[in-house]
C-alpha cells in the first residue's frame, strides 16, 4: 500500500478518541508524523485527561510511526501557539493542521444559557481559529523566505450546521461558521501554498451516541462508525490534493459528498415599497428551492404560521 503522507507533520486536535483518533492512525499509517492533540475532557468540554491523546501517541510508536501527545487548550491563544511550536520544535516542519476538537451544550434556544453558547463558540470557532492563525504565520513566513509551501488546513464542519438540526443554535452556529471560515482562508493562504478544506462527518461516537437511536446490528454498526471519516482527511493532508481548496466534504459510512455553498436563487428587481413586497416575496418563493434537511436533500421545511 502507498504511504500518502510520507514525512508529513500533522497536527490533529481532538485526536485523543473517536473521529480524530481515526484521523491520527490513519494518517501514521499513510507514514505521517503526527501530534495528537487532545485537552481530555468530557463531551461538554469540562475536566481534563492527558491519558487519551497518549494512549493514541502511544498506539501509534507501537506500530512503527512517529507522534508525540499534546495536551494543549486549542480554544486558547498561548495553547494554540504552543501546539504549533511543538509540532516544529518535535518534528522539524509543519504541513498540514486537522481541526476536529469539539464539544456539544445542546439546548433549544428558549432554554440555552450564556454559558452554553460561550463555550461551543469558543472550543468550535476559536478553537479552529487559533491553531489555523498560528499555523497560516508560519507557513507565510516560510514562503516569504523563499521556501515552497505545499501545506493542509482541514477543518471539521457539521451536517448539523451547514443543513440545520433542531436543539443546536449553538453547535450549528459554529460549524457554519467554520464552514464559511474554510471558503476565506482557502481565499487569504492560496498565495503562501496552503490549501483549506472541510469535513462535515456523521459517525457514532460519544459526542453523537444519544443523539439518536442506538445501532440495531453490527452492519449498522460498521456503517456508523468514525473510521469512515479518516480517509478524506488523510486523502486532503496528502500532496494528492494539492489542486482541492475551499470545499466542504461531507462523509460516513453512507456517501462521500461535496456539499455546496449558498447560491443566489430566484431573484427580481429591486423594490424601494414595502407594501408591494408580499406578492413578489410569494412568487420568489414559489420558484426557490426549500432549504435542505439533515440529508442534504430538499426538506419540508417549516413555515411560520400567518396570523
Amino acid at each position: 500500500m502507498s504511504r500518502l503522507c510520507e514525512g508529513r507533520v500533522v497536527v490533529v486536535t481532538g485526536s485523543g478518541r473517536g473521529i480524530g483518533r481515526e484521523h491520527a492512525l490513519s494518517l501514521a499509517k499513510h507514514g505521517a508524523l503526527v501530534v495528537v492533540n487532545d485537552l481530555g475532557g468530557g463531551v461538554d468540554g469540562k475536566g481534563g485527561d492527558a491519558s487519551p491523546a497518549r494512549q493514541v501517541a502511544e498506539e501509534i510508536e507501537a506500530m512503527g510511526g512517529k507522534a508525540i501527545a499534546n495536551g494543549d487548550d486549542i480554544s486558547s491563544w498561548e495553547g494554540a501557539e504552543r501546539l504549533i511550536k511543538t509540532a516544529v520544535e518535535t518534528f522539524g516542519d509543519l504541513h498540514a493542521v486537522v481541526n476536529n476538537a469539539g464539544i456539544l451544550r445542546d439546548r433549544m434556544l428558549a432554554n440555552m444559557t450564556e454559558e452554553e453558547w460561550d463555550a461551543v463558540i469558543k472550543v468550535h470557532l476559536k478553537g479552529t481559529f487559533a491553531p489555523s492563525r498560528h499555523a497560516a504565520a508560519y507557513w507565510r513566513d516560510q514562503s516569504k523566505a523563499g521556501k515552497t509551501v505545499d501545506a493542509r488546513i482541514i477543518n471539521t464542519s457539521s451536517v448539523s450546521g451547514i443543513y440545520g438540526n433542531l436543539g443546536q443554535t449553538n453547535y450549528g452556529a459554529a460549524k457554519a461558521g467554520i464552514a464559511a471560515f474554510t471558503t476565506i482562508a482557502s481565499l487569504e493562504l492560496a498565495r503562501y501554498g496552503v490549501t483549506v478544506n472541510a469535513v462535515a462527518p456523521v459517525a457514532l461516537t460519544r459526542m453523537t451516541e444519544n443523539l439518536g437511536p442506538a445501532p440495531e446490528n453490527e452492519a449498522e454498526r460498521e456503517q456508523r462508525s468514525p473510521k469512515w471519516i479518516a480517509p478524506i482527511v488523510t486523502w486532503l493532508v496528502s500532496a494528492e490534493s494539492a489542486g482541492v481548496t475551499g470545499r466542504v466534504f461531507e462523509a460516513s459510512g453512507d456517501v462521500l459528498a461535496i456539499a455546496e455553498g449558498w447560491h443566489r436563487g430566484p431573484t427580481n428587481q429591486p423594490i424601494d415599497d414595502p407594501t408591494k413586497l408580499g406578492p413578489v416575496v410569494e412568487e420568489l418563493l414559489s420558484k426557490a428551492r426549500l432549504n435542505a434537511g439533515m440529508d442534504g436533500r430538499d426538506g419540508t421545511w417549516p413555515q411560520p404560521q400567518k396570523k
